[in-house]
């Protein structure tokens, strides 16, 4: 068999060649003494699709599975604030805020095995497992009356089978998008906007009505509703390669590119999400009305939509590492300065800020790793890489929590998260620098 001549290439070289090669991905023989895998043309004989009625129905599903995980889980603001004043008011609020950072890590934690068994051509029966396994988690937080039930049934069931739905649903979208790829991106993650603006919602007008136990059980239908939808919609289009890497390999996380990048995922979910969990509180704490304080994650979430679908857009033209990397620096900045603000409209202006330039880091943070590397290996990759985020996601909020106890205001908890998602932006350009060696040219 004729070798091919893109074989010695390292995956840096292969970023910058993947717009103008658009099929080397899916052409590339698997290297057996490395455990890489270039690909199988055995297995790929025809071009992404890059659209077409089964591709965007796909989308569709993904963007329901979006919805009813992701968007789920950023609603959390609403359940913690709750949580502080009616239900566990026994607990302190970094010890609720664990509940919450264990759903934001949990959906990236399992990333590793369920990217595995993705590449290892298991996406639907992985999606119906987890799908039942969440209805089940959805039902139970009902019954739930003491904090470790919330532990157990909303931090681990919950965002362990949700994990194990969210990655695959994106892993998936490199099997039938590529140059599409950030505006499919953008329209599933543009679903985690929608569940985010509705849950909040749904639960601030159904809590007084119907209680806590219906308004969960309402959500758990609306969610087994998406589930459903998700499972006849959405499929792998690629066979399993016959020669996967060894899945603890760790010469494709030494690679500059890959590591730096993921390293400033890691540090970004440190202070990304400290905002969204204590909106809410910080807002009754400088004297809104706690009726109003409630629809602040909503209009947070609503904002992110805004980010996460021009970002999309945008990152198509100018690559989403660009992108991310100026709407971070404008998501620090409002991190900085949302303690800070004591009016209303300051707090509603903040809040819409922080939504919009956050919402594209959320949208865009899984693509350039589907571009360091082949099409086959893409589970395993963007498992690895969520595995590591899982633990910033986790860690995160409970320290803000464990600050927040030492200060009368939320100030300090300001600078650590916003100092953390600052920090995040340097190691993006230094994965953008390894990857195209430049900082200010090349779309990567």
């Amino acid at each position: 068999m004729q070798r091919d001549p893109t074989s010695q290439m390292s995956q840096s070289e292969a970023v910058v060649l993947d717009d103008r090669l658009p099929d080397m991905d899916t052409k590339r023989l698997a290297d057996k003494d490395s455990g890489t895998i270039k690909s199988d043309s055995a297995h790929v004989s025809e071009e992404v699709p890059d659209g077409g009625l089964e591709a965007w129905l796909l989308v569709v599903g993904g963007f329901f599975l979006s919805l009813s995980t992701f968007g789920y889980f950023v609603s959390w603001g609403t359940y913690q604030a709750y949580y502080e004043t009616v239900l566990l008011v026994s607990n302190t609020p970094s010890q609720i805020a664990w509940i919450g950072s264990l759903q934001y890590s949990l959906i990236f934690l399992p990333g590793l095995l369920a990217g595995r068994l993705f590449d290892l051509g298991y996406f639907k029966p992985t999606l119906i497992t987890a799908s039942a396994a969440m209805t089940i988690a959805n039902f139970l937080i009902a019954e739930c009356s003491k904090y470790w039930h919330f532990v157990l049934c909303q931090g681990l069931l919950l965002g362990l089978a949700a994990g194990c739905i969210y990655i695959p649903c994106i892993a998936v979208v490199s099997h039938w998008f590529k140059h599409r790829r950030p505006v499919a991106f953008a329209i599933i993650s543009f679903g985690g906007s929608v569940g985010g603006i509705i849950y909040p919602i749904i639960v601030r007008n159904l809590l007084p009505t119907v209680g806590f136990k219906w308004t969960v059980r309402t959500i758990a239908f609306i969610n087994l509703a998406t589930f459903i939808f998700a499972i006849f919609t959405m499929r792998s289009r690629l066979p399993p390669p016959d020669i996967l890497p060894n899945l603890l390999d760790v010469r494709t996380f030494l690679t500059p590119a890959y590591l730096f990048y993921v390293l400033s995922t890691f540090v970004a979910f440190l202070g990304l999400y400290t905002p969204l969990t204590f909106i809410s509180v910080s807002a009754e704490l400088i004297g809104l009305d706690p009726s109003f304080s409630f629809y602040l994650v909503a209009i947070a979430n609503a904002a992110s939509a805004v980010g996460r679908l021009s970002s999309g857009v945008l990152a198509v033209s100018y690559g989403p590492v660009n992108v991310m990397v100026i709407c971070t620096a404008l998501a620090a900045v409002f991190t900085y300065i949302w303690p800070f603000v004591t009016t209303k409209a300051s707090f509603i202006a903040a809040t819409i800020l922080y939504g919009i330039t956050s919402g594209a880091f959320i949208c865009l943070f899984a693509i350039p790793v589907a571009h360091l590397g082949a099409t086959h290996d893409v589970g395993r990759r963007t498992g690895l890489q969520m595995t590591v985020m899982a633990f910033g996601a986790l860690a995160g909020p409970p320290i803000s929590g464990v600050i927040k106890q030492h200060h009368s205001t939320f100030h300090e908890v300001g600078i650590f998260a916003g100092t953390m998602i600052a920090g995040s932006i340097f190691l993006m350009l230094a994965s953008k620098f390894c990857a195209v060696r430049s900082l200010f040219t090349g779309k990567f």
